[in-house]
């Protein structure tokens, strides 16, 4: 079994309250959730208006699966989602062997 995470570091646009950086963030992570069909969630960054971490992970029997998982996501975040920028992305692969 594998096991692999990503947390992204975004910096969202013109945000100027919690409740729009919530309006933001909610159709994201579900997008992501979705589309890559892992889990995904708000990590950190939570009393701050204009930054965000967004975890994602997956588990999966193939290490290469896990890995296409985790680019996936971090192209999409990066390549489809304009109202946020990402600012950095940290990842993790391990093994149940580990």
């Amino acid at each position: 079994m594998w096991i692999g995470w990503i947390e992204f570091d975004v910096l969202l646009g013109d945000v100027h309250s919690l409740k729009e950086k919530r309006s933001i963030l909610r159709p994201l992570i579900a997008d992501l959730s979705r589309r890559t069909e892992a889990a995904a969630a708000e990590v950190g960054s939570h009393d701050l208006h204009r930054r965000a971490q967004v975890g994602l992970s997956v588990v999966g029997s193939d290490a290469a699966h896990v890995r296409d998982v985790l680019d996936r996501a971090e192209r999409m975040l990066a390549d489809e989602h304009p109202e946020v920028t990402l600012l950095s992305a940290r990842r993790a692969l391990h093994s149940s062997d580990d």
